[in-house]
């Protein structure tokens, strides 16, 4: 007979519930365990054994012996959620995000603080209270980012680059595995101002552009110390009543620091009359074609009229473009073989945080298991990692 593991009845329910799973859902993850077990299980009326309880801490994403706590342990404190009411409940991979680099910021930020790092001046320099244009050139003064001259031809390494050489840890990603994905639905992104160790996390299901524009509204989170996951980020939300003011105030700033006065002062209205013309013009800063046209309108270089007349212009050669781009995607793959997993678990990581952890590991600072855990990886694979990091 299988040996039980008497493990916490309601420490198991907790693992379960802040998983965000229903008794249906988690019981298919045991070989012929059936929803009304399991609730016996959450019960203590009956106890798994051994192998089962340790399949369901796998799939709760929860160290095995945290089951055998007397009582439920101290979690993560929820981020603030800075997306309107109403929003779309958050799903068990957007759960396990959260809680994954929750995780990795408190390492990060104990391990700053025990060597006595210094904190970055730029977190909290600002509030929602100054003008989002002023943050918007601190923002660029201080990565050295110069919107009118990008020196590679993606901005968005660009500007992921230098955010990473000041200090701020950035993950890029949109699954856990295969079948657990994010929803951009639920949230853009997510950031963690703490001045030792600024986190920033941005959903890979948007595309490129949309990213950039996301990663620029989050360095405005960290730039006024508020912590916290947001959605609809887009140009649009900056004039919209009903949208948190945290929202609103960040998406100013993204659209001040992508697309500055100065350079929108050089541009004319005949220029904005012309799809091809706009999508030349976006090309060059980075950002969408609709994000532009917003900031024209703002400045008055657009109509009323000619905005939305554009914009659903925009809207119908956008979703051909969204099409064309996933064919090509599917192509790529195809031909390639998909994507290099380890490519993929570097910008979940994040560049930085990847480098600090390896230095910590190859320093003897921490132990191999720990390493490995905070990677993701088994320790024989991090060349794996060195290898895409440096070519």
């Amino acid at each position: 007979m299988a040996e039980k593991a008497y493990i916490t009845p309601k420490v198991l329910k907790w693992a379960r519930e802040t998983a965000r799973l229903t008794l249906e859902q988690a019981a298919k993850k045991v070989t012929r365990l059936t929803p009304e077990r399991l609730a016996k299980w959450e019960e203590g009326t009956e106890q798994p054994t051994i192998r089962q309880a340790e399949t369901l801490a796998k799939a709760y994403r929860r160290p095995f012996a945290m089951l055998f706590l007397p009582d439920v342990p101290y979690d993560f404190t929820p981020l603030n959620d800075f997306r309107r009411s109403g929003s779309k409940e958050l799903t068990t991979a957007a759960v396990f995000i959260l809680r994954d680099i929750q995780q990795k910021h408190s390492w990060i930020s104990e391990l700053q603080r025990e060597n006595e790092e210094p904190a970055l001046p730029f977190v909290g320099r600002y509030t929602a209270n100054d003008e989002s244009s002023a943050v918007a050139q601190d923002i660029l003064y201080t990565l050295g980012i110069d919107p009118e001259a990008y020196q590679e031809k993606e901005p968005i390494r660009e500007w992921m680059t230098k955010a990473e050489a000041a200090g701020i840890f950035i993950s890029r990603t949109s699954f856990i595995h295969t079948r657990l994905k994010l929803d951009s639905d639920e949230f853009q992104g997510f950031a963690i101002a703490d001045p030792h160790a600024p986190f920033v996390f941005i959903n890979t299901e948007d595309w490129d552009k949309a990213q950039l524009f996301t990663l620029v509204h989050e360095l405005a989170h960290i730039w006024i110390a508020a912590t916290g996951i947001s959605s609809e980020i887009e140009p649009e939300v900056t004039n919209v009543t009903n949208a948190d003011p945290i929202e609103r105030f960040c998406n100013a700033v993204a659209a001040h620091a992508l697309m500055p006065d100065r350079v929108m002062a050089s541009l004319t209205a005949s220029q904005f009359s012309d799809p091809r013309s706009i999508a030349q013009i976006s090309e060059r800063s980075g950002v969408s074609s609709w994000a532009l046209l917003v900031r024209a309108h703002g400045r008055g270089l657009v109509t009323d009229a000619g905005y939305h007349s554009m914009k659903a212009t925009l809207d119908k050669d956008f979703k051909e473009y969204l099409r064309a781009l996933s064919e090509k995607n599917k192509e790529k793959e195809r031909s390639k073989g998909g994507p290099d997993p380890y490519l993929l678990r570097l910008n979940k990581n994040g560049r930085l945080f990847t480098q600090v952890v390896l230095d910590a590991f190859r320093g003897g600072v921490i132990q191999p298991t720990l390493a490995s855990s905070l990677l993701n990886t088994p320790v024989n694979n991090f060349s794996k990692f060195e290898a895409i990091m440096y070519r």
